[in-house]
């Protein structure tokens, strides 16, 4: 056996994920509508200056695997949907990647570009193929410089990691998705456990690298088997087939507009507003989208590690028409988790998702404050506030802020500063709380209300003050009203 072939051995799942792992046509066949699947592959050549050795190891590959190399790729449908996949057939050389794989790759990935078809890919690999060498390791430079200019048409692309997917490919394509979904108790990471073991003499701790464990650190958005992803991928595009229905429809808020479920709107103070959004019954993030959008797919983490309750990152349907919403929930926050730097770098993948696939963003602000800590200083959260403000400003996709209740101090504003604003009646959005202001200015709590109301921290203030373009009184339906509001907005942008 060849020392490639030992390292790129399959580590056993662990107990309860002990289901036959599904090799590349396989899965395939299982993802698509049936009988959709259309091969794009080509012959393989002969990698130069492969020895007696090597073609032997591929003339063996062959004939246990069924598949000429690596990598498959192709185009079918997924509920109907056009779509490119690429998947990894791990009984190839445990599915390393050599130059004729990278080869098929970066042609399928260009393809798919060239066809403005979404791209699907299902990795299962341990890397870069060893008998090559560090020709063979470039080839994750090329794969990704592929993948990066397929990314910037704004087509989308999910990537599934299966069981093993490690090293290069971890480490290029398998980390760039707008999702990504691991396959349960699939093995990821970036060493292969073996080789860790065998350079430092030690073993990762037991589950650091299986899928379920990424997903509590936010690595991964969800773990599900071949058919969850199914669902979910197919959620995912069906949400993103309406991007061709995105004519404005001319609506352009006068200064001054308010719709009101109130009576008497004007009887209410903003020391009234701000004890109204702290009411633990009060609507939050997650009946805003339940109340006011369509179809949704929550994603999960950073990605890189973090993950945080204390924001959302959304895609879903507003109206009929796709886009991304990051938000603040307020209710998590309130129950312990703290917005703090994790939850800043989730709202930044949000806006990077929203400019990757050219949709809208819409950004909820409704926090009692961001972190106040040493390790939300050690953090660096000032800094993640900073990002966020300087990520909103740069966007060059429609940007409508919902002020739906507590806007505290510059967590708020990381989310506050789109093209576009709506309040809520009762959302205000202040520099600190009003007690906090109070002890400032005054020493003490007990001027807490007058000073919101010098403050002008109100909705109908900073409509007055032109910093909120358009205020929905509050009452029956006001969440879809609220909504429709903030696609009007996104509407006045795209006329």
């Amino acid at each position: 056996m060849t020392a490639l072939a030992e390292a790129a051995r399959p580590e056993p799942s662990p107990a309860g994920h002990r289901q036959r792992r599904l090799g590349g046509t396989e899965f395939v066949e299982q993802f698509l509508d049936a009988g959709s699947f259309r091969h794009w592959d080509r012959p393989v050549p002969v990698p130069p200056g492969a020895d007696s050795a090597y073609l032997a190891d591929l003339a063996r590959a062959r004939d246990r695997s069924g598949a000429d190399e690596s990598v498959l790729t192709g185009e079918g449908t997924l509920d109907g949907i056009p779509v490119a996949v690429l998947a990894s057939e791990f009984a190839f050389l445990g599915g390393s990647i050599g130059t004729s794989a990278a080869e098929r790759i970066v042609a399928a990935i260009e393809e798919a570009g060239r066809r403005s078809l979404p791209l699907v890919a299902a990795t299962a690999s341990g890397g870069t193929r060893m008998q090559e060498g560090t020709l063979a390791f470039l080839q994750m430079v090329r794969i990704t410089e592929a993948l990066t200019a397929y990314k910037r048409l704004g087509l989308p692309y999910l990537a599934y990691l299966r069981h093993p997917t490690t090293g290069g490919v971890f480490a290029s394509w398998g980390s760039l998705g707008h999702v990504t979904v691991a396959e349960p108790g699939a093995l990821v990471g970036f060493l292969g456990p073996k080789v860790y073991a065998g350079l430092t003499g030690q073993a990762f701790p037991e589950g650091v690298q299986r899928s379920e464990h990424l997903l509590a650190r936010g690595t991964v958005d969800a773990v599900l088997d071949a058919p969850g992803f199914r669902n979910l991928a197919a959620e995912v595009l069906g949400i993103l087939a309406a991007r061709g229905s995105w004519e404005g429809a001319g609506f352009a808020p006068r200064p001054g507009d308010m719709s009101t479920g109130d009576p008497n709107p004007g009887d209410m103070s903003s020391w009234d507003s701000v004890l109204r959004t702290r009411d633990s019954g009060r609507p939050g993030l997650v009946e805003l989208l339940d109340g006011g959008f369509g179809r949704l797919v929550r994603l999960h983490g950073t990605g890189r590690g973090a993950a945080s309750a204390s924001t959302a990152v959304v895609l879903a349907e507003l109206e009929g028409r796709p886009v991304v919403v990051v938000g603040q929930d307020r209710a998590a926050q309130r129950a312990g988790n703290v917005l703090d730097a994790a939850g800043l770098a989730q709202v930044r993948r949000g806006m990077r998702l929203a400019e990757e696939l050219g949709l809208p963003l819409v950004t909820v602000v409704d926090t009692p404050g961001a972190e106040l800590s040493v390790r939300a200083e050690e953090s660096a959260i000032a800094g993640g506030i900073a990002d966020c403000i300087a990520g909103m400003l740069g966007l060059t996709v429609p940007s409508v802020a919902v002020l739906l209740g507590e806007g505290t101090g510059g967590g708020a504003l990381a989310l506050a500063a789109a093209r576009r604003t709506v309040a809520a009646e009762n959302a205000w959005l202040a520099p600190l709380p009003p007690e906090g202001a109070s002890i400032i200015v005054h020493g003490d709590t007990s001027l807490a209300a007058e000073l919101s109301e010098r403050q002008r921290i109100g909705a109908r203030a900073l409509l007055e003050d032109d910093a909120v373009d358009e205020v929905v009184g509050e009452g029956d339906g006001f969440l879809k009203r609220l909504a429709e509001a903030a696609s009007r907005q996104i509407s006045a942008q795209l006329t």
